[in-house]
């Protein structure tokens, strides 16, 4: 059986914009996917809410450094045959650094990571697929509005910046924009039909990659 690789924020980890809290198992994209695979492919679930590429939150107790998280989670579950990576929404909700571009810098800071990773013994990297989030929608939530409103905009670039990075780099990409629209509840997390529209869109995807 093949191993995968889920790795990403509060998208990955199932944040639901509706009830603020976790979606069911069977919701969130990671297994939505594993479904899809049958038999042939087991997705290990590495969803941290706010974790950003490669930015430290000094507004947070725990560490959501994605390059100080990933060498961890390659280490613990290796051999892995596919790494797919998701992230970027939080780089780019501080004004200091709105720009989905930085995302995309630290996105390809993480595919370097996995791609040197002190493998053990004969393992090797495994191919590597980047997904671009959904862009910001406007939202009547006051919080979620003065967290991450003034980025909409620049927000619908990532998929633009990730699939350049993707070509540079010779790897997977996938815009999870092309299928799943943040929810207006809180302008940046999705709804159950959003997140399961991720899983469901990964199945041929992943199916032609790792030749399933």
């Amino acid at each position: 059986m093949k191993t995968i690789l889920a790795f990403g924020d509060s998208l990955t980890w199932g944040y639901n914009a509706s009830t603020g809290m976790r979606m069911a198992f069977e919701d969130r994209w990671p297994n939505v996917l594993a479904a899809g695979l049958s038999n042939e492919a087991r997705v290990i679930e590495e969803g941290m809410n706010g974790r950003t590429t490669v930015f430290d939150d000094p507004t947070t107790e725990e560490n959501r450094n994605g390059a100080v998280g990933l060498p961890i989670v390659l280490k613990s579950h290796q051999p892995l045959d596919l790494v797919i990576i998701m992230l970027g929404t939080n780089d780019i909700k501080y004004a200091s650094r709105c720009r989905a571009f930085d995302a995309s810098m630290g996105m390809e800071r993480l595919v370097k990571l996995t791609r040197n990773h002190n493998w053990s013994g004969t393992y090797i990297c495994p191919p590597i697929l980047i997904m671009s989030p959904p862009a910001l929608v406007p939202t009547q939530n006051e919080w979620f509005n003065d967290l991450w409103g003034h980025a909409i905009e620049e927000s619908k670039l990532f998929a633009h910046h990730y699939s350049r990075i993707a070509k540079e780099l010779d790897i997977h990409f996938f815009d999870a924009g092309s299928v799943a629209k943040a929810s207006d509840v809180d302008g940046g997390h999705l709804d159950v039909a959003g997140t399961r529209a991720i899983g469901d869109a990964l199945v041929p995807v992943v199916k032609k990659i790792l030749e399933i």
